[in-house]
C-alpha cells in the first residue's frame, strides 16, 4: 500500500509532462533546477522525473513571477520563507496537541 506521502513525493512525470501541467516550457524547468529552485528526482537514465510535489512547487514558482512580479531570486527567498511557516505551524499543532495532554485531567485521579 503505498502512503498519502509517498503518493505526492513519488517522481511520475517526465519533463515534458511537467511543463505541460503547469504551462512552462520544458527550458524553464531546467533553468529552475540549475537556480536551485527545483531537484526533480531522476530515473537510473538520468531522466528528470516530477512528483506531485515538485509539481506544486512550479506552480508557486510561476505565480510568485507571473502574477506577483517576482523575480527568480525573490520566488526563492517566498518559497524558503512559506516552508518556514508551515514548519512552524506544524510545531505549534504539535505542541497545542501536548499542551493538551498534559492539562487533561487523567482518569487515575478520580
Amino acid at each position: 500500500m503505498i502512503f498519502d506521502s509517498e503518493r505526492h513525493t513519488a517522481p511520475y512525470f517526465v519533463i515534458s509532462v511537467a511543463a505541460r501541467m503547469v504551462g512552462l516550457h520544458a527550458q524553464t524547468l531546467r533553468y529552475y533546477e540549475r537556480a536551485g529552485l527545483l531537484a526533480p528526482s531522476r530515473s537510473i537514465g538520468r531522466q528528470r522525473l516530477y512528483s506531485l510535489v515538485d509539481i506544486e512547487r512550479l506552480r508557486r514558482i510561476k505565480t510568485l513571477t507571473d502574477e506577483l512580479g517576482l523575480n527568480l531570486a525573490g520566488a526563492e527567498v517566498a518559497l524558503r520563507l512559506m516552508e518556514r511557516m508551515t514548519e512552524m505551524q506544524r510545531e505549534i499543532d504539535r505542541l497545542t496537541e501536548e499542551v493538551k495532554r498534559l492539562g487533561a485531567p487523567s482518569s487515575d485521579n478520580s
